[in-house]
């Protein structure tokens, strides 16, 4: 099958059956998805709904961040995956936003990985999801899919060329869409040590099952 052939089944799919697709982080505005973002790095979205309501609650806006120390935040987050370079992530990116962004959370990538803890991935997320840009986030989910179905190639080593290869073939207005489809199909069915192919609604166009499914458990490529 055909690159292209192969994008157009999966949208055509997705648009379907899963026409609005969602983060599974709870909030309630850009600050909040901004915070749950930087705790989800490692981490998983049932972990940080967990942590985030007290947080928040605690510090409600970017100025209230911005007063309080990593020690401060510490207890908050504490059950988060490695919460001292968080809890430091979080106070500092609170002060760049009082002090340069005028508390509000900024719309472009470029300006998003200027704050602490917000690499090319929260950045674009935050882009997608609060902004409706049409920016695609490669996490470890969309990366394993995207290599097992054949939407990438071999050749592509990094998250960035994961992403600049899926945005050369997704159309604009889907990116955000993308994204969410990518990392939930990851997330509960195209699981990393033990595929769900039986269940996998895509196995039709899927390189991966193609290749190896019904010996999947006994190849070394089910751990993509």
């Amino acid at each position: 099958m055909r690159k292209f052939e192969r994008f157009k089944s999966l949208i055509n799919y997705f648009t379907s059956n899963f026409p609005e697709p969602e983060t599974e982080l709870l909030y309630s505005n850009a600050y909040e998805l901004l915070v749950a973002v930087v705790l989800s790095a490692q981490c998983t979205d049932k972990r940080v709904n967990m942590v985030t309501p007290a947080l928040l609650q605690q510090y409600p806006t970017p100025e209230y961040l911005a007063a309080a120390s990593p020690e401060e935040i510490f207890p908050y987050i504490k059950s988060i995956s490695y919460p001292n370079n968080k809890a430091k992530h979080l106070s500092g990116l609170g002060k760049m936003l009082v002090e340069q962004f005028h508390s509000e959370v900024p719309s472009t990538v470029d300006e998003l990985q200027k704050l602490p803890g917000v690499g090319r991935k929260t950045a674009n997320v935050i882009a997608s999801v609060i902004y409706n840009q049409p920016a695609m986030a490669v996490d470890t989910h969309v990366f394993r899919v995207s290599k097992r179905i054949g939407l990438s190639t071999k050749n592509a080593h990094t998250p960035r060329e994961v992403e600049t290869q899926l945005m050369k073939y997704i159309p604009t207005d889907l990116v955000p869409k993308a994204h969410h489809w990518l990392i939930l199909h990851g997330r509960y069915i195209c699981i990393a040590r033990r595929p769900k192919c039986e269940i996998c609604p895509l196995t039709s166009f899927c390189d991966f099952y193609q290749k190896y499914y019904p010996n999947l458990p006994d190849d070394p490529e089910n751990k993509i």
